[in-house]
C-alpha cells in the first residue's frame, strides 16, 4: 500500500525533494517485469527520473549516454559486475541501490574506492526467510512429513497417541547457528513459544545472545543437545563446511538440520549418508552442489524435504524488496542517510 502523502513508507516525514535523481535498472531481463509488478514500478517512478524500457545487463554494450547520466543504480539478480572499467562509464555514480540481499555478486572494491554508497533490500529478504524456518521448525517437531508419508502409505489414521510419543513442540531444544538478519528473525518468531532456544555466533558475547531470546553455547554442544538445528550462518572460507562428517555425527537421533543459508555449510555426502540412515531428518532449501545430481537420495528419502531455493523472495514477495529499495533511492534523492546501508567491512562477514 502505498504510504500517505507526505511520508515515506516507514513512517518517516518525506522531506521536500530537489530533484528525481537519474537512475538505471540494472539486472537479468527476466527479472525486470516480476521485480517492478503490483505498482512497485511507479512507485520508483514517482522518486526517480529512470527509463522503465532499459535494463543494463552488460555496461560494454549499453548506451554510453544512459550510463553518462546514471547517478543512482538500481539492482537485481543478474546485475553486471561493477568493476573499474564498467564505472568508468557511469562518472556520475554515487549510489547503488540493490532490491535483493548480498551485493557480493556485483558491488566490487572499485565501489568503494569512488565512495559510491551502497544500499540492499537484504533485510526485506529475511523476513519469508525466516517465515519459511519457522514453519519448518514447527513441522519437524510436529512430525509432519512423517504423518504426511505414513498416512499416504496406509491411507488410515494412526494411533496418534502412541506414533506421536516423544514428538510435538512443547519445550522442544532448537539450535540456531548465526545471529543474522535472518537468524535474528527466527528467534524473534520463537520467542512467543514453548520452545528453548540455544545460540551460536562467533561475533556475540553471552549477554547480547541473551538479549536475544538464546542461550550461548559452543556449535558442538549446540548439535548435540538440539532436537532442531537451523544453519543461518554466512558463506565465508572458514564456514566451509562447518558441518562435517564429525559434527553431524553429533546430531542426536531423530534430530532435523535445516538449512535455508548456503549448500557450502553442510558436507552434502556426509549428510546424506546419515539421512539414508534414517537417523536424522533434514530440510534441505540449498544444498551443495545447488541440484543434487539426479541419482541422490535426497530427492526421494522420506526423512528429507528438499526445495528449490524458495526459502527467500518469491512471487509478490520480491515486491516487498523493491519497495525497500525506492525508499532508499527516495531517501537519497532528499540527502537522507540511507536506513539499510551497506559498508565494506560487513562483506567479510556476511553471506
Amino acid at each position: 500500500m502505498p504510504a500517505p502523502e507526505g511520508t515515506l513508507l516507514n513512517g518517516t516525514p518525506r522531506l521536500p525533494t530537489p530533484s528525481r535523481p537519474h537512475t538505471l535498472l540494472a539486472m537479468g531481463t527476466d527479472i525486470h517485469g516480476r521485480l517492478l509488478a503490483e505498482g512497485a514500478l511507479d512507485r520508483l517512478t514517482a522518486v526517480a527520473h529512470v527509463d522503465t524500457r532499459t535494463t543494463v545487463t552488460d555496461p560494454a554494450l549499453a548506451d554510453p549516454a544512459e550510463l553518462a547520466r546514471a547517478e543512482v543504480l538500481f539492482t537485481h539478480w543478474g546485475a553486471p559486475r561493477l568493476t573499474e572499467d564498467a564505472l568508468r562509464r557511469m562518472p556520475r555514480l554515487r549510489a547503488v541501490v540493490h532490491a535483493a540481499g548480498s551485493v557480493k555478486h556485483h558491488v566490487t572494491d572499485a565501489v568503494w574506492s569512488r565512495g559510491i554508497r551502497v544500499s540492499s533490500a537484504a533485510a526485506a529478504n529475511a523476513l519469508p526467510v525466516a517465515e519459511f524456518t519457522l514453519a519448518a521448525i514447527l513441522f519437524a517437531n510436529k512430525r509432519v512429513l512423517d504423518a504426511a508419508h505414513a498416512y499416504a502409505r496406509t491411507r488410515e489414521r494412526t494411533n496418534l497417541l502412541a506414533y506421536y510419543g516423544g514428538h510435538g513442540n512443547y519445550h522442544r531444544i532448537v539450535g540456531i547457528v548465526g545471529a543474522s538478519r535472518i537468524g535474528r528473525r527466527v528467534m524473534e518468531l520463537l520467542r512467543p513459544l514453548d520452545l528453548d532456544v540455544l545460540l551460536h555466533d562467533p561475533y556475540l558475547d553471552a549477554h547480547q545472545a541473551r538479549t536475544l531470546g538464546a542461550d550461548p553455547v559452543g556449535l558442538d554442544e549446540l548439535v548435540r543437545r538440539s532436537h532442531v538445528v537451523s544453519i543461518h550462518a554466512p558463506q565465508l572460507p572458514e564456514t566451509r563446511h562447518m558441518f562435517d562428517a564429525r559434527r553431524l555425527t553429533l546430531l542426536q537421533d531423530g534430530a532435523t538440520l535445516i538449512n535455508t543459508a548456503r549448500g557450502s555449510l553442510v558436507d552434502t555426502d556426509a549428510l546424506t549418508a546419515h539421512l539414508v540412515t534414517g537417523r536424522v531428518h533434514a530440510v534441505l532449501d540449498v544444498t551443495e552442489p545447488d541440484v543434487p545430481p539426479a541419482d541422490s537420495p535426497l530427492y526421494t528419502l522420506p526423512n528429507v524435504l528438499l526445495t528449490p531455493h524458495i526459502a527467500g523472495s518469491l512471487g509478490n514477495e520480491l515486491t516487498r524488496m523493491s519497495d525497500w529499495a525506492t525508499e532508499e533511492v527516495s531517501r537519497y534523492a532528499q540527502g537522507l542517510p540511507f536506513a539499510h546501508e551497506v559498508e565494506p567491512d560487513e562483506l567479510t562477514r556476511s553471506a
